[in-house]
């Protein structure tokens, strides 16, 4: 309770402040007149200017207010670590308990250390902190305990930060003797041409007490398969020569061999991602029968930047003898040893547009064709009626790689293409526009070569479920066949046209082996704070994934179908490092944050960190375990006020003096039949004085 005296004057300040004016000269020229009993007059005056002013007393009901006493419990990844985890878990319950029993003091225990998202880097507890105190006034704050290893980010510089003042502590769960060994990343590219080598700089550290030097094996994988291993001295920067092998994501992991005794081996592998780009995609197109087509691969070819095109249109064969000088012909010798035997394997894809056999090609250069398949080339075959007759490119060598054979028979009747079953899987002709219909909503053809197939896949089909688009893996390469030379039918728009852009794109590049348009694959990617696992096949069904965390824990997720042909997964990805993704057949990996990780870059418990601010306050910082192993949770005293609130096994915390008015009390002295009594009983006792 706290009483006081308040005034309300039942006149205007300014009268009431004159006629105090006027009352003291009047007593004044009382006093120097030596009038009798001047001092009584003095007093029945100031009675009435007092009466006048409304004079109060005022008691208020205050009640105390608690100190607030933050509770900050490091969750980060790093505090996952040996028994850090299990020894702050053990030291929150016992404050906890401790801090309940002290009256006038409330707890607000709070985790923070590990965002919604990997992509948030470092520990970061202050701001948890600033964020827990926001609705509370400094003056209440009564302290904040930090249970962490004492590797934290966002350290403020100065005490001013915090916004209070009072004491902040700092608890360390790790141990003294620690020790870690580390692969940090140096510099690595983010592009590399397919077939070209790059660069990856590694540093590797060990740090700790007493760490043996000796060299450690590095283990370089690309793609989840073993490519070379290294010697690597501690302290030592090594440079990693590494080959891009294909189009698409390469990934790289090099994993130093772990330290015995080390707290973690989490920061021994560093993941690298170097986006392979074919620097010319080499298209050797060579058309045969002149066709009302022809051009239409052409032009999809040339449009396409990123492929450098040699076509040669086959008019006039060696045999054909017409008259015509050679000085007025505008045609070159085909350059048939040098395209198809000594330059052949320069080239990523070859397309014969209605080739007929005419004795350009020997049949030698067939055979060079389909070494070249097999050894990891790609072939097309766009077939018209000379697929069917006796000049047909199946009567070469080259039958040996084509699934498609014809039978002879050739027809020629109005259809619309449609997509096989296994075509609605597939990547090259899946969701292509206008095949939701049934039929597709795309124009007509009039011709298809009849085939059988040997092996391979058929995508699409014409009359009858007859084949029409027919893709096959032979070896390392691969080949497809069209069985129809009518797709221009679509190019010209003839009936609305159809989608001959993105359908013959996709058949180029899956050819040539871009990584998007396989048929088989699993791949990992990230999207905000989840992973997402795509399962691409051309099977009716898949089985479970296994995901493996940075920390190794495993989890085994059941995909759902998307789309065709496409089944997905997700899982939260709340933690940084590698995340591993395998269906028994297939891997896939992909790393969350930052190569070099704050979080990871020194996992070794420290009091260093924290003590510049703690000793600012007047707090301090110890080690939860001593020498020997043993946990010491430290007694909580409260102090109202101290220079120093932490010693030898204790912490202190700040009493606050802060409390809430819950109501005020008024009395006025001069109200009612009492202040009359009083007025009147000044003024009988003047009379009474003077009349004497």
């Amino acid at each position: 309770m706290l009483w006081s005296v308040s005034f309300d004057p039942l006149i205007p300040l300014a009268v009431l402040i004159a006629a105090g004016a006027i009352a003291l000269v009047v007593v004044a020229i009382s006093a120097l007149l030596g009038l009798r009993a001047w001092w009584l007059r003095a007093i029945a005056l100031a009675l009435l200017l007092l009466a006048l002013a409304g004079p109060a007393i005022e008691r208020e009901d205050r009640e105390p207010l608690s100190s607030v006493v933050a509770l900050v419990v490091d969750n980060s990844q790093s505090q996952d670590l040996g028994e850090r985890k299990a020894t702050a878990e053990e030291v929150r319950m016992a404050l906890e308990n401790r801090l309940g029993q002290l009256p006038g003091f409330e707890i607000r225990t709070i985790r923070a250390g590990r965002g919604e998202s990997a992509a948030t880097d470092g520990t970061a507890l202050f701001g948890a902190l600033s964020e827990a105190l926001a609705d509370v006034p400094p003056e209440r704050v009564g302290g904040a305990i930090f249970i962490t290893d004492g590797q934290v980010h966002d350290v403020p510089e100065k005490t001013e930060t915090l916004g209070f003042d009072a004491p902040v502590h700092g608890l360390i769960t790790g141990r003294a003797d620690e020790m870690d060994r580390r692969l940090a990343l140096g510099k690595a590219p983010r592009f590399g041409l397919v077939g070209s080598e790059q660069v990856v700089t590694l540093q590797l550290h060990d740090r700790g007490v007493d760490v043996p030097q000796d060299r450690a094996r590095l283990t370089v994988r690309r793609n989840g398969e073993v490519v070379s291993e290294e010697r690597v001295v501690p302290g030592q920067t090594i440079d990693i020569p590494v080959e891009i092998s294909s189009g698409g994501d390469n990934i790289f992991e090099f994993e130093a061999e772990p330290l015995e005794g080390e707290l973690t081996d989490v920061n021994n592998r560093v993941v690298v991602t170097v986006e392979g780009i074919r620097e010319n995609l080499r298209v050797l197109l060579v058309s045969g029968s002149p066709h009302a087509g022809e051009r239409t691969w052409r032009n999809l070819l040339k449009s396409d930047a990123s492929v450098d095109l040699v076509h040669f249109t086959i008019l006039r064969p060696p045999s054909k003898q017409d008259g015509t000088p050679i000085n007025q012909l505008s045609l070159i010798a085909f350059p048939t040893r040098e395209l198809f035997s000594v330059k052949i394997d320069e080239f990523d894809l070859i397309i014969f547009d209605r080739y007929v056999r005419r004795g350009v090609l020997p049949l030698l250069y067939f055979d060079n064709i389909a070494r070249y398949v097999k050894e990891g080339g790609a072939i097309l075959i766009a077939s018209g009626p000379d697929y069917a007759d006796s000049g047909s490119i199946y009567r070469t060598p080259l039958s040996t790689v084509l699934p498609a054979e014809p039978t002879g028979q050739l027809w020629e009747e109005p259809y619309k293409a449609a997509i096989s079953e296994i075509g609605a899987r597939h990547p090259v002709t899946r969701g292509l526009p206008g095949s939701e219909g049934d039929p597709a909503n795309w124009s007509r053809w009039f011709r298809l070569v009849e085939s059988s197939i040997k092996e391979g896949e058929t995508l699409m089909t014409g009359p009858g479920d007859r084949p029409l688009l027919v893709l096959n893996r032979q070896e390392e390469g691969r080949v497809a066949v069209l069985l129809s030379d009518h797709v221009w039918l679509w190019a010209r728009g003839y009936e609305g046209g159809g989608p001959h852009v993105p359908l013959l794109r996709r058949l180029a590049h899956w050819l040539m082996k871009e990584p998007d348009l396989e048929e088989e694959a699993l791949r990992l990617s990230t999207r905000g704070a989840e992973v997402i696992i795509e399962r691409q096949t051309v099977g009716e069904t898949v089985g479970d994934i296994v995901l493996t965390l940075p920390n190794g824990d495993t989890r085994v997720l059941t995909p759902t179908e998307a789309e065709p042909g496409l089944w997905r997964a997700s899982a939260p990805a709340p933690d940084l490092g590698l995340y591993a993704a395998d269906d028994g057949t297939h891997k896939a990996l992909v790393h969350v944050g930052p190569p070099n990780p704050r979080e990871f870059t020194d996992v070794l418990s420290t009091t260093d960190k924290l003590s510049g601010l703690t000793e600012a306050t007047g707090g301090g910082t110890m080690r939860l375990r001593n020498e020997d192993g043993n946990l010491q949770v430290p007694r909580v005293v409260p102090l109202s006020r101290a220079k120093d609130f932490a010693g030898n096994g204790w912490i202190g915390l700040k009493s606050t003096d802060a409390s809430v008015l819950k109501g005020i009390d008024r009395y006025q002295l001069f109200s009612g039949f009492l202040g009359l009594a009083i007025l009147l009983g000044a003024v009988s006792f003047l009379w009474y004085r003077e009349g004497r």
